[in-house]
C-alpha cells in the first residue's frame, strides 16, 4: 500500500503514526522502521533504490530474524532500544538479501511503541543502478528545471537565429563553428523539452551509437571552450562495439565530466594542464541488478583523467549528491545527473583522486547483437 505522501507500507501491523510520513519518505539516506518484534515495518524510496526487491520480501518473516546473530545492524537496533536515544556507528560492514557486502555509516533511533529508525549513508565513490540516489535533490532539480523550461527556450531561439546569420556570412574556416552553435542548441532545446516531462523513472531513448563518435563531439565543444589552452588527448579502442544508449544523454554525461576535468587542470599553478579521454572493452564486467535478477554485462569502459589537484577527501563520499561541489561559484548539480543518466543507461559511474590524478570511470553496456572483440592473452 502507498500512501498518499507515498511513504512504502510493508506491514499492516505496525502503525507509522509516531512518523512524520511525508519527511521520512524525503529522507535522501536510505531509511527503513522496524518493531519492537523486529519486523520491517516501512522503508523510503532511498532504501528500495538501493536494495531493490530485497526489502519487500523480508515482509514475510522478521527483518532482524533474517540477519546474522553477529551483525552490526541488529547490535546497532538493539543499542537504540536499550539506550533509549539515538546511536550511530560508522564503516559497518552491511550484507543483505544476497547483495555483495558494502560498506556504510548506520545510524538507529528509538521511536514510539519500540519500533527504532534506522538509516544508513553509504560510503564510496560508485554510483550504480542499485545505488540509493538523492531524491528529495533530484526532485528539485527537476522541478526547477520545469520552472525554468520558458525562460531558457527564448534566449535559445535567439542564440540559434543569430548563429545561422553568422554561418551564412563566415569564411570557410568559420563555418563549422556556427554551425556546432546551431546544433548545440537545438540539442539543448531538446534536453529542455525533455526536462518538461522529466520524471525519476523516465527510461532513455536508447539505440546502436558509437561512443567515439559522441566523444569527438564533446571533444570538439571542450576543445573550443573550456578546455581551451589544456592539453587535450585521447586513446580510443577502435574494436569497441556501438554502446546502447541515447545519443544526446551521453553528450550530456561525457561533456559534463570533461568540462568538470578541464576547470579541474585548469588549477594547475604550473601551467601545464591535461585531460585524457580514453576507451577501453573490459570482458567480464558485470553490473549487480536487483534480487532475483543476474547480472549483466556493461563492459564498454570510458575514462575521464586530468592532472588537476584532486577531489578534496572530505567531499569524496557525497560527490554525486546534489549541491556537492567542489568549485566556489558552482551549484553542485552536475555529477548528480551525470549519475542519474549513467544508472538510467544500466550503467556504472566510479572514481578516484589524488592530487595530480582524478579519473572518472563509466561501465556502459552494448548494443544487442553487437559483435564484442575477442579476448585475447
Amino acid at each position: 500500500m502507498i500512501t498518499e505522501n507515498r511513504t512504502k507500507t510493508v506491514s499492516s501491523k505496525a502503525t507509522l503514526d509516531s512518523l512524520k510520513a511525508a519527511a521520512f519518505d524525503f529522507i535522501p539516506e536510505p531509511a527503513i522502521v522496524v518493531d519492537r518484534e523486529g519486523a520491517l515495518v516501512a522503508v523510503n524510496e532511498a532504501a528500495e533504490a538501493l536494495f531493490g526487491q530485497g526489502l519487500a520480501l523480508l515482509a514475510r518473516g522478521r527483518f532482524k530474524a533474517a540477519l546474522p546473530p553477529d551483525s552490526a545492524l541488529v547490535s546497532l537496533i538493539n543499542r537504540a532500544v536499550t539506550e533509549e536515544t539515538a546511536v550511530r556507528e560508522r564503516a559497518i560492514e552491511i550484507a543483505l538479501f544476497g547483495h555483495p557486502p558494502f560498506e556504510a555509516d548506520g545510524a538507529a533511533s528509538p521511536l514510539d511503541d519500540g519500533a527504532v529508525l534506522l538509516t544508513l549513508h553509504v560510503r564510496g565513490g560508485a554510483l550504480g543502478v542499485d545505488r540509493a540516489s538523492d531524491v528529495a535533490g533530484l526532485r528539485s532539480v527537476v522541478g526547477l528545471g520545469r520552472m525554468l523550461a520558458h525562460e531558457i527556450k527564448n534566449p535559445l531561439a535567439g542564440i540559434r537565429g543569430a548563429a545561422q546569420l553568422l554561418k551564412s556570412g563566415a569564411k570557410a574556416d568559420d563555418a563549422p563553428l556556427a554551425q556546432l552553435i546551431v546544433d548545440e542548441t537545438d540539442r539543448i532545446r531538446r534536453l529542455v523539452d525533455r526536462m518538461e516531462a522529466f520524471s525519476d523513472d523516465a527510461a532513455p531513448e536508447r539505440s546502436a551509437v558509437n561512443i567515439h563518435q559522441v566523444l569527438d563531439r564533446v571533444r570538439a565543444l571542450a576543445a573550443n571552450g573550456v578546455a581551451e589552452g589544456l592539453a587535450l588527448r585521447e586513446s580510443y579502442d577502435p574494436s569497441l562495439p556501438p554502446v546502447w544508449g541515447d545519443e544526446d544523454q551521453l553528450i550530456q554525461i561525457f561533456l559534463n565530466l570533461v568540462k568538470n576535468a578541464a576547470e579541474a587542470a585548469h588549477g594547475r599553478r604550473d601551467g601545464r594542464g591535461e585531460v585524457f579521454i580514453s576507451t577501453a572493452f573490459r570482458h567480464g564486467v558485470r553490473v549487480r541488478a536487483s534480487v532475483g535478477k543476474p547480472g549483466y554485462a556493461a563492459p564498454l569502459e570510458v575514462r575521464v583523467q586530468d592532472n588537476g589537484p584532486g577531489v578534496p577527501p572530505q567531499l569524496r563520499d557525497h560527490l554525486f549528491e546534489p549541491f556537492v561541489t567542489t568549485k566556489s561559484h558552482g551549484v553542485g548539480l552536475g555529477l548528480a545527473l551525470v549519475a542519474k543518466l549513467v544508472a538510467g543507461h544500466g550503467g556504472l559511474i566510479d572514481f578516484e583522486s589524488e592530487p595530480g590524478r582524478t579519473v572518472f570511470r563509466v561501465l556502459l553496456p552494448v548494443a544487442p547483437s553487437a559483435r564484442l572483440p575477442e579476448v585475447t592473452s
